[in-house]
């Protein structure tokens, strides 16, 4: 059946859900579904390239505003992004156009203060605000919710905190203020520490379905793919699946800015460019030696730069290999027309 296109040409909006090639689209206040133009969808390099949600895009609606094509992705002005599971060294995005990441951990059975770095190099990655949620606060003690945040400033993360509980309502407010008319905020962590809870407290009502916890606090993946929730407000927040594989590469300045405490000791490093690994004068490994930076935040730095480093070098032979395949096909065919 032929699309009847509406004769006003494109207008921008923002995407909403991406599903396995799939898109849906905002639109009046409601979504529709989208489908990627083909000269768009050729000429992007890699899949990054193609849109992820929260991206704006440029559409051309038809069949009375019900569909749409996407003809192309406007500039992002910040990312979430993160190494593709599996072997492949490619980028996957996961978010785009983010004003705060919502780094969500279960107190109960998900508090692990490595995977927090993690999370926080990528927020930095993409020029995307961090700010922590530990959530289900009612199944622990005052005490040890008081230790978990002294254990996340003892280890130098400097990010605001929120502790809340979806059971009792603790915290939910100081959350809900942040999500401004406007702004475009996302939640991260693992399946089960209540991220879909979230949302469906914000709207009021059980619009996203919910699996019951077990029986020890530890919840069950629900979200099966990211997706853009308009709130009454006008403020925007993505809902995303537990990533199990949280890998880092091409974060670059990313990792620097992900721990500030090393980027701040580094300034006082005798060399402008130093490593952190053996060069004379490192203020960094001497704040370890001293005990004012611990040894498990130092480690943690390092393994994260050079997980970055490593796959980005992997990433670059790679688009290196695939434009000299490009160039050799190109040339064999100019070739074959002759």
């Amino acid at each position: 059946m032929e699309k009847e296109l509406q004769p006003e040409g494109r207008e921008v909006t923002r995407v909403s859900a991406v599903d396995r090639g799939s898109y849906m689209i905002l639109h009046d206040g409601r979504e529709i579904p989208a489908e990627l133009a083909g000269k768009f969808y050729y000429l992007a390099d890699s899949p990054a390239e193609l849109p992820c949600v929260g991206d704006r895009v440029e559409v051309q609606l038809y069949d009375g505003d019900s569909a749409a094509i996407i003809h192309g992705v406007q500039e992002r002005k910040s990312f979430l992004r993160r190494r593709r599971a599996g072997d492949k060294v490619e980028f996957q995005m996961i978010a785009a156009n983010i004003d705060i990441a919502f780094i969500v951990q279960s107190c109960h059975f998900d508090f692990n203060i490595r995977r927090m770095d993690r999370y926080l190099v990528m927020a930095a990655d993409g020029g995307v605000e961090p700010l922590l949620l530990l959530t289900k606060t009612d199944l622990i003690t005052p005490e040890a919710l008081a230790e978990m945040i002294a254990a996340i400033r003892t280890a130098g993360i400097t990010a605001s905190i929120i502790s809340l509980s979806n059971l009792t309502g603790s915290g939910f407010e100081e959350f809900k203020a942040l999500l401004a008319p406007g702004r475009s905020c996302c939640l991260l962590g693992s399946s089960g520490v209540g991220k879909t809870t979230l949302i469906n407290r914000l709207l009021g009502r059980e619009a996203f379905g919910t699996k019951e916890v077990s029986a020890t606090g530890e919840g069950t993946h629900s979200t099966s793919r990211r997706q853009l929730v308009l709130l009454e407000n006008g403020a925007m927040i993505i809902d995303t699946p537990g990533m199990r594989e949280l890998g880092l590469f091409g974060a670059g300045e990313g990792v620097e800015q992900g721990f500030d405490d090393l980027l701040a000791l580094g300034a006082d490093c005798r060399y402008s460019d130093c490593s952190h690994l053996q060069e004379p004068g490192c203020a960094v490994r001497a704040a370890v030696a001293e005990g004012h930076l611990s040894q498990e935040r130092y480690d943690s730095y390092l393994k994260l730069k050079k997980e970055s480093e490593y796959y980005g070098m992997s990433y670059a032979e790679k688009r290196k290999k695939d434009k000299d395949f490009g160039r050799f096909i190109n040339k064999a065919l100019k070739q074959m027309k002759k």
